[in-house]
């Protein structure tokens, strides 16, 4: 089902932008977790629309509801998973519908709208339905859960802003203060970029545009061994997870395109024993080796496109193919990056957690 992710952890998301609710039922979280619920609220809250006015103005608390999978078992608001199905939901309150009237048989440019209508025959126009990005909240909730797994097993994600337009940080993450990305508006850990990075977002909004950059990100603690050999390597899935966020266009791991450039010599990470732990002096893998984590800090970029809607005027066709012009209309955001951090934080959480479960099978299979 396109709908769900995961073979272990699983999540299945519902709802669209402009119905009554979007959530997510999670299957297979192990039992026993004592879930912390304000970090939950914490991890929506900063994906949330109308936090600054470099984002969307729509305005939603996305409070989030859990409806099953919990049990406060000593009756002291401490709730712990019950290794059943957890079902979250997160109930839209804003919509303004009308603002796509004009949309209702046009096909906006770069949106879904074209190839929904052609693969279902017909489509949600109010915000885009399934395709707009409102369906991350479930994604979001989902990874705040799975962060909370992996905080128990010492496992660590930053995601960042590192790149808006053509203002590109020049630092490394080994560089930064990665306590600082939630400092400023745009989620970059750089104050002085962070501000010009804000300041070109503010600008292209007020020219009625949009602007699209890179949002990087480190996973730090993931222990060697996660990741299959063959065709579920721990990049490619990876990979898969994060050209699944709406928007995005580009993914790149490690040295990335920029390994092209380096001689084997240059580029092969080598070995060395330290405390009875195997590390690697370089990390140009990307703390992937044959598909397979080697302990080492995984690391990767994920390229965001423009926003697709604009306030502008475009040239485009109708439903009976007649040329037309899409005015654009409604709350937008001018760039989706700040927003798309903790989307690829969770997207990264999920991953991790049930490459970390499938694990375990494996490890318990082996000693039957």
């Amino acid at each position: 089902m396109s709908s769900s992710y995961g073979k272990i952890f699983k999540i299945t998301t519902y709802g669209e932008s402009h119905g009554k609710a979007v959530g997510v039922t999670i299957d297979g979280c192990p039992a026993g977790l004592a879930l912390d619920l304000n970090l939950i609220q914490h991890e929506l809250d900063r994906r949330k629309p109308g936090q600054s006015k470099i984002v969307t103005q729509r305005s939603e608390p996305d409070e989030f509801e859990i409806l099953s999978g919990i049990f406060d078992k000593d009756n002291n608001q401490i709730f712990y998973t019950t290794g059943t199905p957890i079902q979250i939901v997160v109930r839209n309150t804003d919509q303004k519908s009308k603002d796509y009237a004009h949309i209702a048989t046009s096909f906006r440019p770069s949106h879904a709208d074209f190839t929904y209508f052609e693969k279902y025959g017909l489509r949600d126009y109010r915000g885009g339905g399934r395709s707009s990005a409102r369906e991350t909240i479930a994604r979001v909730a989902a990874g705040a859960i799975a962060k909370q797994i992996l905080q128990k097993i010492g496992v660590q994600i930053f995601a960042y802003v590192s790149q808006v337009g053509s203002l590109k940080l020049d630092k490394s993450y080994q560089e930064l203060d990665l306590s600082a990305i939630d400092s400023n508006d745009v989620r970059c850990p750089d104050a002085a970029m962070a501000q010009q990075m804000y300041q070109l977002i503010d600008d292209t909004r007020k020219k009625a545009d949009t602007i699209g950059g890179v949002v990087t990100c480190v996973i730090k603690g993931l222990p060697a061994g996660l990741g299959e050999p063959v065709f579920d390597k721990f990049h490619a899935e990876l990979g898969k997870a994060m050209l699944g966020i709406n928007a995005v266009k580009g993914f790149e791991y490690g040295s990335g395109f920029e390994g092209i450039k380096l001689h084997g010599s240059q580029h092969n990470d080598a070995f060395f024993a330290e405390n009875s732990i195997v590390k690697t002096r370089t990390n140009f893998s990307g703390g992937v080796q044959g598909g397979i984590t080697n302990g080492q800090d995984v690391y990767f970029n994920v390229a965001f496109k423009p926003v697709a809607t604009i306030m502008q005027d475009q040239e485009s066709v109708n439903e009976n193919q007649e040329t037309i012009t899409v005015s654009g209309k409604g709350r937008h955001d001018p760039c989706v990056l700040p927003r798309a951090v903790p989307i690829v934080d969770a997207m990264a959480a999920l991953v991790c957690v049930d490459f970390w479960l499938r694990n375990k099978l494996v490890k318990l299979t082996s000693l039957i």
